[in-house]
């Protein structure tokens, strides 16, 4: 299958992947409705979101280019000393970009 890249097929694709991205967030949320949030469940939502994260930024930072790896750290120190995400993200972009910038 393929999608000429006009306009039209651009506006397709984008449309299509709108599409597919809302059934994922309603269908989880409707497969959701049946389940009883014990206190294990809510374990488990919990946990699977740090996970995810962490299965993101492992592979980075292994692989990563030295940017990489500086925002890495920079939002890593941030975060455990002010516990706030929006200086640490903050923190990683600036590192990021400081080291891009002069490598």
């Amino acid at each position: 299958m393929s999608i000429e890249t006009t306009s039209a097929g651009i506006l397709a694709v984008i449309g299509l992947m709108t599409l597919v991205t809302l059934i994922t967030r309603f269908g989880g949320v409707f497969a959701m409705s049946f389940v009883r949030i014990s206190p294990r469940v809510e374990s488990f939502i919990n946990t699977m979101a740090s996970s995810v994260l962490i299965a993101i930024i492992v592979p980075m930072a292994f692989s990563g280019d030295a940017g990489a790896v500086a925002a890495l750290s920079a939002t890593a120190v941030v975060m455990l000393a002010t516990k706030k995400a929006l200086p640490s993200i903050a923190a990683g972009i600036v590192a990021a970009g400081v080291v891009r910038y002069f490598l």
